[in-house]
């Protein structure tokens, strides 16, 4: 006689679940200079996403740091930023959060 497995099934009320840590923003982005710094390079790139072979334009654009300041960027260089959709900017950030942890 063979037997069968089924899957588990819990129920999802009722079960611990894990804050996430607070999101907390570094001041330096509600700035002026960070504002007309986010301006120049998204206009520079036209609003098109500039990650290789991408050209995506999306209400939401967003001014990347090719340099993370985290990494010693420069935060106003406007030679430094670049314009990213919302999936490459999340999968640039996940990539150098990945690097940082690495070492």
């Amino acid at each position: 006689m063979a037997l069968r497995c089924l899957p588990l099934r819990l129920p999802a009320a009722g079960l611990p679940r894990a804050a996430a840590a607070a999101k907390m923003a570094d001041p330096i982005y509600s700035t002026p200079e960070y504002r007309a710094w986010r301006g120049q390079v998204i206009s520079r790139a036209g609003g098109v996403c500039e990650w290789a072979g991408c050209g995506r334009r999306e209400p939401r654009m967003f001014a990347d740091h090719i340099v993370e300041l985290k990494d010693g960027g420069a935060a106003f260089d406007p030679a430094n930023g670049q314009c990213l959709c919302g999936a490459h900017h999340s999968l640039k950030t996940v990539r150098q959060k990945r690097r940082r942890l690495e070492g």
